[in-house]
């Protein structure tokens, strides 16, 4: 319980800008994630078979310009980042279980509270399990901590290449962006829907 106090002390205390500007841009990002369909699990299931390529070019594009932008804020004095330490364990970990919660639910996590607000009960179950997954690794991250591998650092491309953030922010924006642009539109239709 301490572990989950001082996790909320934390982020309280982190002086991240207004609440209310938060959720404004959370209910931004959920409108364009309705919009576009994301939430629904034919998107997500005709991603996963390559019948589907809005997923990868919503991804790309939405990668590519919050680089660009975020580049700018930080430049420009108005944001700032810290770049977490590389953990190639808890990476991996995090990944696998990440990806076999996706499969499960054939949702991405930030399309949970979407899907939960249309009233999809399967969405619950998931945003439901997340909080309490989460809780879990709060009050294990002491014994986990020890199992996940060594640290790192903080490994940054700009480190590695001596420099050059703009060049590299704005090379690879470029490529996600060309890549997107170019990847073929096709759009999976479920079956069951077609036959309805």
């Amino acid at each position: 319980m301490e572990s989950i106090i001082k996790m909320f002390t934390t982020v309280s205390n982190a002086n991240n800008g207004s609440v209310w500007l938060v959720l404004f841009i959370g209910f931004c990002f959920g409108a364009i994630i309705l919009y576009s369909r994301l939430d629904k699990f034919e998107k997500m299931a005709g991603f996963m078979i390559f019948e589907d390529t809005l997923v990868p070019r919503m991804a790309m594009t939405t990668v590519a310009l919050s680089s660009l932008g975020f580049y700018f804020l930080v430049d420009a004095g108005y944001a700032s980042y810290s770049v977490k330490p590389t953990i190639l364990g808890g990476l991996i970990v995090g990944g696998v279980l990440f990806g076999i919660g996706l499969v499960i639910l054939g949702k991405c996590p930030s399309a949970f509270f979407v899907s939960v607000s249309e009233g999809r009960v399967d969405a619950l179950v998931g945003v439901l399990g997340g909080m309490v997954g989460g809780a879990v690794f709060t009050i294990a991250y002491p014994f986990i901590e020890k199992l996940i591998g060594p640290d790192l650092g903080k490994i940054r491309l700009s480190d590695l290449f001596g420099g050059y953030d703009l060049i590299i922010v704005l090379v690879l924006s470029t490529v996600l962006l060309v890549t997107a642009y170019f990847l073929p539109t096709i759009n999976y239709v479920d079956p069951a829907d077609e036959i309805k």
